[in-house]
């Protein structure tokens, strides 16, 4: 006899579409009173975040902004930026956040790309606005956030129409019954890429891909109750890595910043009590070459979150002055953000600081929301033996992966194979399981046949004391077909010659893997502190 018990079907009452901006209404219905964000002498409580989330959609609803409707950000990290997470979505529409330090052609690009609606602009960045809107196809609803602690206010047109933030604010009605997604695949933001080659991807993300990042890292982290966490990633890099919604998820208390110095991140620490934070190891390496009258040694422990390029061990090192407990994760733009973590075992604590600080730089094991991650071997198709050495390519399958890239289906059906996601990224995989990436597979240096991985060149040039920051890429060479050219920012006061600093490198790794070319000078880098490399390969030219 069949048993048919299981054949039961969904309803309102088992199944709820997963969205992040469920965390709002539940963490501004049992903490109304705790405080939401901090920013300069700027205090909300959650209570007030909902309310004004609730009128920035209601006024954007009113104004034509619909279901589906792209709504682009151009902001910096204040409680403007934070707000628009939850209420362009709560709208129906679409967030899509620009990268503020891109030019004026690559934000008319997203305008017309994305199809935007609205923009929501920060006064500052208005002259860069103003020049892509004369290159735009699209003419979009301008509405501009007067931030009153903005460095600059250049003046505004007048022969163009535009509104204030403030007046979404004023104008909205407080009892807007948000949107909620019919379909958890519904999407809910739209990130571009770096361009680092050619134009911007936009990366689509869905509300329960979302839901699930906020859900995961909190429980990775892990999160105590009630955080306090200073807003150092900008919001507009993969959302912020999706901590605008964890942190809401955790009722935190969350402390703006418009601007990155390491003074400034010191005293925000310090004054606003902070237990957690996030950025790019080339933050960690700004905070730890600070200037002493600027650095404060905390007695509390303060955890943090480091993606992006691996940390060099010499800087995980650096950061045990100021009780920094420092997390690497590994995660793309295309997979929402984080999904590896370079979970700590027990054990690690036996181990020597230098040891410890080799362990913390590997990208690590998949965070809880993430089901798989893989090392592929690209010619075979299987996984790499788990033996260090045995180089793939990172392939990721899971709930935060992108819907995929909007108006390019050749791309996205060239990142879905098999169906796993391929990041582009080479790895190795530890007798632990703990995977490392080495390089990305356009950066990996093929010499006399050998493969020379960028990364592990970088990271011997990290150990010498007058190095602040490396790049290492191929250089055409006759006999060997390509050597690996290293372009090298030293520290403040320092000198060392190019012939002295390849001979540190054949020092310290096989010699036929030292850079065969040094070159001095500034390294240009993404708002999100990734270094330039196609801006480097193009001065080897």
């Amino acid at each position: 006899m069949t048993n048919n018990n299981h054949q039961l079907s969904q309803n309102t009452a088992n199944f709820v579409p997963l969205t992040p901006l469920s965390f709002l209404h539940r963490t501004a219905d049992i903490y109304p009173q705790r405080e939401s964000l901090i920013y300069n002498d700027l205090r909300y409580t959650w209570s007030q975040t909902r309310n004004r989330c609730t009128l920035v959609a209601s006024s954007l609803a009113r104004r034509g902004i619909a279901l589906n409707d792209t709504v682009s950000v151009f902001a910096f990290n204040t409680p403007e930026m934070f707000e628009c997470h939850f209420a362009i979505p709560m709208a129906g529409a679409v967030l899509n956040t620009i990268n503020t330090r891109v030019d004026a052609e690559t934000v008319a690009y997203i305008i017309d790309h994305a199809e935007s609606k609205a923009i929501i602009v920060d006064r500052q960045l208005w002259p860069v606005l103003k020049e892509a809107l004369n290159l735009c196809k699209l003419q979009p609803e301008i509405i501009i956030i007067d931030d009153s602690f903005a460095t600059e206010k250049p003046e505004l047109p007048n022969d163009i129409k535009y509104s204030f933030y403030q007046e979404l604010i004023d104008q909205g009605d407080e009892c807007f019954a948000w949107l909620a997604p019919i379909d958890e695949w519904q999407s809910l933001s739209l990130n571009y890429t770096s361009g680092t080659t050619g134009l911007p991807k936009g990366v689509l993300y869905h509300h329960r891909g979302a839901y699930l990042m906020g859900m995961g890292t909190g429980m990775s982290w892990p999160l105590p109750p009630h955080p306090r966490y200073l807003y150092t990633v900008p919001m507009f890099h993969c959302n912020g890595w999706g901590h605008v919604w964890t942190m809401t998820a955790a009722a935190a208390t969350v402390i703006c910043i418009r601007a990155f110095t390491p003074g400034s991140v010191f005293k925000l620490i310090e004054q606003h009590e902070v237990t957690h934070f996030g950025c790019a190891p080339i933050v960690l390496n700004m905070l730890a070459n600070a200037p002493v009258a600027e650095q404060i040694k905390f007695d509390r422990t303060i955890h943090v979150i480091t993606a992006g390029s691996p940390p060099p061990a010499s800087v995980l090192e650096s950061m045990n002055q100021f009780r920094f407990e420092i997390m690497h994760v590994y995660g793309l733009t295309e997979t929402s953000g984080h999904i590896l973590q370079a979970a700590p075992q027990e054990d690690w604590q036996e181990k020597s600081i230098q040891k410890q600080a080799e362990l913390k730089s590997r990208q690590g094991v998949r965070f809880a929301m993430t089901e798989q991650v893989d090392v592929i071997d690209t010619e075979n198709g299987e996984s790499v033996p788990w033996d260090s050495t045995t180089m793939g390519e990172v392939a990721i399958r899971g709930n935060t992966v992108m819907k995929g890239y909007l108006k390019d289906p050749e791309a996205t059906d060239k990142a879905f194979q098999n169906g796993l996601f391929m990041s582009g990224d080479l790895a190795v995989v530890h007798p632990d399981g703990y995977i490392q990436v080495k390089d990305r597979l356009k950066d990996i240096i093929i010499s006399g046949g050998e493969n020379i991985s960028s990364i592990e060149v970088e990271s011997v040039l990290y150990k010498h004391p007058a190095v602040n920051e490396v790049a290492v890429i191929a250089l055409a060479d006759e006999q060997w077909g390509e050597v690996p050219c290293a372009f090298v920012e030293l520290k403040g006061g320092q000198e060392i010659s190019e012939k002295e600093l390849i001979q540190f490198c054949g020092n310290n790794m096989a010699r036929f893997k030292r850079p065969k070319k040094i070159v001095f000078g500034e390294l240009p880098k993404t708002a999100t502190g990734k270094l330039q490399k196609n801006v480097l390969r193009k001065r080897t030219i």
